[in-house]
């Protein structure tokens, strides 16, 4: 195969649609808009969720529920995630971070306590009751700063 043998592949190239430009061209005259109304118009259109005057869904389907926009949402980390870790290692957010246990950054981290720990290690990490408990039977340490 030579540079000047070179072709792109059938189908993938076509030719743009010049919208207005005669009766000629396809989409003349119109467009493709159709004969005068709303639509056909400059800037025309209705606005997202408009239905004819007709009362819209958002509005005729109840209210439900209270988002609470003080409230914070933490990224569940379970015991056993924890177990990768080797003895004496300092779990810290950035820590979970970094290896890729906790992926995406909300309120904070919290650790629950699924799964069994074997391994000891020193967790700077907001934890459950239960999670504090398997941590120390272990011998381990918690010290949430």
């Amino acid at each position: 195969m030579q540079l000047n043998e070179l072709r792109p592949s059938a189908g993938s190239r076509q030719k743009r649609v010049r919208r207005g430009r005669g009766i000629g061209s396809t989409l003349g005259k119109t467009s493709g808009r159709g004969h005068k109304g709303q639509k056909a118009r400059s800037g025309g259109g209705v606005r997202l969720g408009f239905e004819g005057g007709q009362m819209p869904i958002y509005r005729r389907l109840p209210k439900r529920g209270f988002n609470n926009i003080f409230g914070k949402e933490f990224v569940p980390v379970a015991l056993a995630d924890l177990d990768l870790f080797e003895n004496g290692t300092v779990i810290t957010e950035e820590l979970l971070y970094q290896t890729g246990i906790v992926k995406k950054k909300l309120d904070g981290v919290k650790v629950l306590a699924n799964g069994e720990l074997t391994k000891q290690l020193t967790v700077m990490v907001p934890c459950s009751k239960a999670a504090i408990e398997k941590i120390e039977a272990v011998g381990g340490k918690v010290e949430v700063k």
